[in-house]
């Protein structure tokens, strides 16, 4: 695995649809993403895979992630819904498949859902597999289960106010990208006082800085946006170097602040 297998940044499509959606992917796209992160549960597999259809890139070129939702671990499900999604999308394959969050209260055995989620992968139907939503031990079973090397990344929540700094670093120690969801904490870092400080210093928006930031910790991401603006600043923001006391400050906004934390999470670390 390097570094380079996920494109970085990819475009986030969660709470996106119709007309709004197509246009961001084909901004997304225009502006030099090629990761497009999709799941079953946001329920526009179809639109996304319009798009990129219609897109002047090919579809070789693109990076495209959807997940499985945890209704659908049970091996046969699991199966049968990935099919559902490549239909959905129109492609023979996803160069990611996710499972979305690990089963409640383990319903579903983690053994069954990853060796199927192998077995898609063996079939052809998905380029490289990964988890999502795991903590430091679901990380270790999944290893356990599917060995070294296997899991491609981790996609979890990350951004200035909840850090994940024990998590980000045992996925990193086992060889296990992470992919960071809500980098821009649904906008609140557009009101924080420390990000807007360094902003002012570089003359960009608290949202650059926090992609910057992002990128210095060696992390993927995958921010979301309706707006052209800000699709391509996302994007261009890679290019801010952070010094080291920048980074150091930005280290002190850290407060837990979990946002997706529905009713089935996994007990998180602390």
């Amino acid at each position: 695995m390097t570094a380079s297998t996920l494109p970085n940044p990819g475009f986030g499509t969660y709470r996106l649809g119709g007309d709004t959606l197509k246009q961001g992917i084909h901004t997304a796209l225009e502006a030099g993403y090629r990761h497009i992160d999709t799941a079953q549960f946001y329920g526009n597999e179809s639109t996304v895979g319009e798009a990129i259809r219609d897109s002047s890139v090919p579809r070789s070129d693109i990076f495209l992630t959807t997940k499985v939702w945890f209704d659908q671990l049970e091996p046969a499900a699991l199966k049968a819904s990935v099919d559902e999604s490549l239909s959905k999308l129109k492609t023979e394959y996803v160069d990611l498949l996710l499972i979305h969050w690990p089963s409640p209260n383990d319903e579903v055995p983690m053994r069954d859902y990853l060796t199927a989620l192998k077995e898609v992968k063996a079939e052809g139907k998905a380029r490289h597999i990964g988890v999502s939503n795991f903590t430091i031990a679901q990380i270790d079973e999944a290893i356990d289960i599917l060995g070294e090397g296997e899991i491609l990344t981790n996609q979890i929540e990350v951004h200035p106010f909840l850090q994940n700094r024990k998590l980000v670093d045992h996925c990193k120690a086992n060889d296990i990208e992470v992919t960071a969801f809500m980098p821009l904490a649904v906008g609140k870092v557009m009101e924080d006082p420390v990000l807007k400080q360094i902003a002012g210093v570089h003359g960009v928006t608290p949202a650059e800085i926090t992609m910057a930031w992002i990128k210095a910790r060696g992390l993927v991401t995958i921010p979301s946006s309706t707006k052209a603006r800000n699709i391509e600043s996302n994007i261009k923001a890679f290019d801010i170097e952070l010094s080291e006391a920048e980074m150091a400050d930005i280290a002190t906004l850290d407060r837990g602040e979990r946002i997706a934390n529905p009713d089935m999470a996994p007990d998180w670390d602390e």
